[in-house]
């Protein structure tokens, strides 16, 4: 970073990243960073993971796990982390980096033929029980065009009577979680994004974001204590974990989808997302997940990250109101 503006530092990066710097950082016209958008099937992070394709349609073979995934060894155990190769991965990163649909024409309707769960060997698109595998299946649906009906029925119907979501629902769990919440808001915002119904989840969504509000976004309810130190660990990717980062970047979306305000219930979070900026103006790298990936796109534990900087940048004009500026 020496000699180096954070600016010119974000735009040196791979295409996937340097789109979004230059839409939602620099306010450049569409058309130039839909241009560098484009790019990313073609080349750098998004060329590689596209290349690693299945002729059937997955990733690595399987559905949430890769074909080879060995349920009664490490991996299985927690001890080398789970692997985020599979399908369901590789579609969510490639989405989230911008990759335009037509990029995989015909890949809803291969997984329809060829992908089934590994939970009961379910259909892929039909989902299964996990709220936040569902969440990412109803949004990779939405994006490719697959018929994700009878997922948004399944949220509708299994949410808490606290307000949000909990992926052990089917192990008893009768409180929300807010890694699960979360995962299902960003799921039924992108229902309401490209389908342009308001109304069917509108009130569900709603209810999800009271429930994380009402929170702080990383508060306990009953004592107004952190609920966990992974709240306040920042870290890229998010994948299913929640952080505060996380949580903060999905009422951005939401905001600028709804036109609203930021709620200032999140005024405490925002600032420990600002506290964690470095003189600099870079944001450090908590950990990457541990699990087998195709190949890293962050920084290592410790060191700069790009990514957290360019979401937790994005974050903090949109509550301050102001253009971005160095």
């Amino acid at each position: 970073m020496v000699g180096t503006s954070i600016t010119d530092w974000l735009l040196d990066s791979d295409p996937s990243l340097r789109w979004q710097v230059e839409r939602d950082l620099l306010g450049l016209p569409e058309p130039v960073w839909q241009a560098t958008r484009a790019r990313v099937a073609t080349e750098g992070f998004g060329a590689r993971l596209l290349a690693l394709q299945d002729p059937d349609g997955q990733w690595a073979g399987g559905a949430y796990f890769p074909a080879d995934f060995d349920w009664q060894g490490p991996e299985a155990r927690e001890e080398g982390g789970q692997p985020w190769t599979a399908t369901t991965w590789s579609l969510t990163t490639l989405r989230e980096w911008g990759v335009d649909a037509g990029v995989l024409a015909g890949t809803a309707q291969k997984l329809a033929a060829n992908c089934r769960w590994e939970y009961d060997d379910l259909p892929y698109w039909g989902g299964e029980v996990d709220c936040c595998i569902n969440s990412l299946t109803l949004s990779n649906g939405l994006w490719l065009g697959a018929d994700l009906d009878g997922i948004v029925d399944w949220f509708l119907e299994h949410r808490m009577p606290d307000g949000g979501w909990n992926c052990e629902w089917q192990n008893g769990s009768a409180r929300s979680s807010f890694h699960s919440t979360l995962n299902t808001l960003k799921g039924l915002l992108d229902y309401e994004r490209v389908t342009g119904d308001r109304e069917r989840v509108r009130e569900a969504r709603r209810s999800g974001e009271e429930y994380l509000l009402a929170r702080g976004l990383y508060r306990r309810l009953s004592t107004d204590e952190p609920v966990a130190p992974w709240a306040l660990r920042l870290s890229y990717p998010f994948r299913w974990t929640y952080s505060v980062l996380n949580a903060a970047c999905y009422f951005r979306a939401a905001g600028l989808h709804d036109g609203a305000e930021p709620d200032p219930r999140m005024a405490d979070a925002i600032e420990r997302i600002r506290a964690a900026r470095l003189p600099d103006g870079t944001w450090i790298q908590a950990g990457r997940q541990p699990g087998r990936v195709w190949f890293e796109i962050d920084a290592a534990a410790g060191e700069p990250s790009k990514w957290l900087t360019l979401l937790a940048t994005g974050v903090l004009r949109w509550w301050d109101g102001r253009v971005y500026s160095e």
